[in-house]
């Protein structure tokens, strides 16, 4: 159970459907029919994929004490794939050429026993491949909450993020949606009643006549994405210009840092990206320079504490998504395995709400009027005369 122990990385995603008023033997019994290994049908690619208990990649022992944790359900979807080595491939096709060549005058193989050679040599692969030695299986943790009805992903492959859905879809019946920047400023704005203001919206002119009003890197025209780098700009802004103590909407305090890690991209795509390992990487002089020529951040290191709880992690820009979020130590007066884990599901809930109590601040400002007085001020913030590019 990935997202119980260490570090976690994941994605969010919106369960379109209503939230199960609790989860139980029927959710465990879906889980088991289309469980890893159970059904011999693969797709195109020749990939199968299932659900797995989460112990380890062979583990189909779904149970409510091991998979049911605070009102959170968590398993994991395996990924099998069959990849046959090529090292033995290459052997098996030059004994059988030199096998077929024998009695050839020439001594060399024609064109027609060149492709029978490799025929036969993986027909012999894949016959030998049937006990499941050559397949491959990878395990990727997934957690459904209840109460935010939200699905936690533990990576970002595009393909591994279709593969989970489709599974998620038969399974359960429901479709999800990626919890993206855009997607997520539309949800907030609701709220306030600026869905408007977002449909409005383009990449805001940090740098006048340098930043461009689209970034290259989002190819859908009616994708808002872009705010998400307006967002790690906004608090690269605030860290270094205002304050790194943000009040959020349940009047508590977000205090953070801009730590370990930073990834900065041209929108335009003309001067390439670079990224950042330092300890504080903002305040290095090549950072500087970078966001001063029109580079945006796309990801970004932070150490976040609110109710004094402290996380770090670092966060992309367009996706939301976590990487390597580090949890505070359970109290040390827990000492019962479940009461940790009971303790690590409110923990992870509490970083994804202040995560998005952190965003709803940004969001309050870029479309509401504080952003007419916002902006200028980290137009002239980056425009400092120790920003200049060399």
């Amino acid at each position: 159970m990935a997202f119980f122990n260490g570090r976690a990385s994941f994605l969010r995603f919106r369960v379109d459907g209503p939230a199960p008023r609790l989860f139980g033997e029927e959710h465990l019994e879906k889980l088991v029919e289309y469980q890893a290994g159970r059904s011999r049908l693969a797709s195109a690619d020749g990939i199968e994929v299932g659900w797995t208990g989460g112990e380890h990649v062979l583990d189909v022992d779904f149970q409510l004490a091991k998979n049911i944790v605070n009102d959170m359900l968590t398993f994991e979807m395996r990924v099998d794939v069959e990849k046959l080595p090529t090292d033995l491939l290459k052997a098996y096709y030059s004994v059988e050429l030199k096998a077929l060549a024998a009695g050839n005058h020439s001594g060399l193989p024609s064109a027609r026993q060149k492709r029978e050679a490799k025929e036969n040599a993986r027909d012999r692969l894949e016959q030998e491949g049937k006990d499941g030695r050559f397949r491959r299986r990878k395990c990727i943790p997934v957690l459904w909450d209840r109460l935010t009805n939200e699905v936690l992903f533990g990576a970002t492959s595009l393909t591994h993020i279709d593969r989970l859905v489709s599974l998620f879809h038969q399974t359960f019946g429901f479709t999800l949606e990626a919890v993206t920047a855009g997607r997520r400023a539309y949800s907030l704005a609701e709220l306030h009643q600026t869905t408007r203001n977002v449909d409005d919206s383009r990449l805001s002119l940090f740098i006048p006549d340098v930043t461009p009003e689209e970034a290259g890197w989002i190819a859908d025209d009616s994708s808002r994405d872009f705010i998400g780098n307006e967002f790690l700009m906004w608090l690269w802004f605030n860290s270094e210009g205002e304050s790194d103590t943000i009040k959020v909407a349940d009047n508590s305090e977000v205090t953070y840092m801009i730590a370990r890690t930073l990834t900065l991209e041209c929108p335009r795509g003309q001067t390439g990206h670079e990224t950042i390992s330092h300890e504080g990487p903002s305040r290095l002089p090549e950072a500087k320079r970078a966001i001063q020529s029109g580079k945006l951040p796309r990801k970004l290191g932070l150490t976040l504490v609110r109710h004094a709880y402290q996380y770090e992690l670092a966060i992309h820009a367009e996706t939301l998504g976590i990487g390597s979020a580090k949890f505070p130590n359970p109290p040390e007066d827990i000492k019962d395995g479940r009461a940790k884990l009971e303790e690590r599901a409110d923990r992870l809930r509490h970083l994804i709400e202040t995560l998005d109590l952190l965003y709803d601040a940004f969001g309050r400002q870029r479309f509401g009027k504080q952003w007419s007085d916002t902006l200028p001020r980290m137009q002239k913030w980056l425009a400092r005369e120790e920003r200049r590019a060399a």
